[in-house]
């Protein structure tokens, strides 16, 4: 699934705006051309709506799956809340465009409009076909959801009932409906997705205390032997998110520890091997793990995946590559990112960038990104976010230059002229004009 229109008529203080979710037919990669976009960067400055229209999407979406047909011909409930969209969303579901349009429905050549009369009731989309959408707020960090994580898994056990703690199959991917993460998400939420590791850890504790009772401490071969044989049959649940969490974490100096049982993720210092209790972590650490997990265990296949500021707290060497590694752990996902960040938007397409702005009249408009992937971020502030990067310093500085150079190409004293062209060359590395 992936959204590829979006036209607000009026939707709070945003009027009139039309948004092509899609490739353009010269776009440098021929076999994306005039498909949805993989991802979506949505740039402006405070209270242009980029917040507003995550919420907008993620909510109609929601809306669209609940939708029922009466007989196969008409949409159940004349009160739908569905009705009250004052725009368009287009939708392409399993290859298919679902248009949803002033109260009517577009979807595998047929038209559905709201009646209120009786009749067999099916879902418009068959439960089946209906995919994700998954909102990580800018709020996400909280210590409500941090509490989890700092607790021992044992102690987890002892906490809440087994029944929270699903036990999953060998499927790595965990399905859960449309969620938002916001700053409190529900504690079960946290236990399914940690589930594998959570019993990992209370299995490898069990295991470890019955080699112990048996006398094999003080023999160390043999209970290498006996580890070895039981790791061979249960494998470390944690190594496979390990794999995709610390090439991320290595800027920081840390890593996922896979022997620690003291913590589900035990993160440690690389140089001196202490555990970090992830409470006392610096907060884009903490961002970055209660973002990563969920991406990782939740079956992601063709979900909207929506992310307020994932920047928060982020250096921005760590920004830089971050898109790259949210795609890594979802591929087959539809990114939409609001952010303030030229060091994130630098990892989109400018057809992928879509930047909201206020007019000479006050309203919000909208335009596409000009700025190429991977430009300068001083180049993207520029052309995207229309900010000029340089402060009143900068410009004095500037000023400066212009006029040491000037006075350089009138002065007829050589001695004089060095002087300034020193000057001027000094000025100019110190601010690379």
């Amino acid at each position: 699934m992936k959204i590829s229109k979006l036209h607000i008529d009026t939707f709070r203080h945003l009027k009139n705006l039309d948004f092509d979710f899609t490739y353009p037919e010269d776009f440098h990669i021929e076999e994306k051309r005039g498909k949805p976009l993989d991802k979506i960067c949505l740039i402006g400055q405070s209270a242009t709506g980029k917040t507003s229209l995550l919420e907008l999407i993620f909510e109609h979406i929601l809306k669209i799956f609940a939708l029922e047909l009466i007989d196969n011909t008409y949409l159940a409930g004349l009160s739908n809340p569905i009705k009250d969209l004052n725009g368009e969303i287009n939708l392409f579901i399993d290859d298919e465009i679902l248009k949803l349009r002033g109260g009517e429905i577009d979807f595998k050549n047929q038209n559905y409009k709201f009646k209120n009369k009786g009749g067999t009731i099916t879902p418009l989309i068959p439960y089946q076909n209906q995919k994700d959408v998954f909102y990580f707020k800018a709020n996400i960090i909280s210590d409500k959801n941090i509490d989890i994580f700092s607790k021992n898994p044992i102690d987890l056990f002892e906490r809440y009932p087994e029944q929270n703690i699903p036990r999953l199959g060998k499927k790595n991917d965990y399905t859960l409906p449309s969620t938002v993460f916001d700053d409190k998400v529900d504690t079960e939420i946290w236990l399914s997705l940690l589930s594998k590791i959570l019993y990992y850890r209370k299995n490898f504790t069990q295991k470890m205390s019955e080699l112990i009772h048996k006398g094999l401490l003080g023999d160390q071969k043999k209970l290498d032997i006996e580890y070895k044989k039981w790791q061979k049959e249960n494998p470390n649940a944690i190594a496979d998110f390990a794999k995709k969490f610390n090439p991320i974490l290595e800027k920081l100096n840390l890593e996922v520890d896979l022997v620690n049982t003291e913590y589900s993720i035990p993160i440690k210092n690389k140089k001196t091997d202490e555990i970090i209790p992830i409470q006392s972590t610096s907060t884009g650490t903490k961002g970055l793990l209660l973002s990563f997990l969920p991406l990782f265990k939740l079956d992601t296949k063709d979900s909207i995946i929506l992310i307020d500021e994932p920047e928060r707290s982020l250096y921005p060497d760590m920004q830089m590559d971050l898109m790259d590694h949210y795609q890594n752990l979802a591929p087959d996902a539809q990114f939409i990112v609001a952010t303030h960040s030229p060091f994130i938007a630098a990892s989109f397409e400018p057809e992928e960038r879509f930047i909201l702005y206020f007019d000479q009249e006050g309203k919000v408009a909208v335009r596409r990104g000009e700025s190429p992937i991977g430009d300068d971020p001083n180049d993207i502030l520029n052309n995207d976010f229309g900010v000029n990067y340089y402060n009143k310093h900068a410009k004095e500085a500037y000023q400066k230059y212009i006029s040491l150079k000037q006075k350089m190409a009138s002065e007829n004293d050589p001695k004089r002229k060095k002087e300034l062209l020193l000057k001027t060359v000094k000025l100019g590395d110190t601010y690379n004009f």
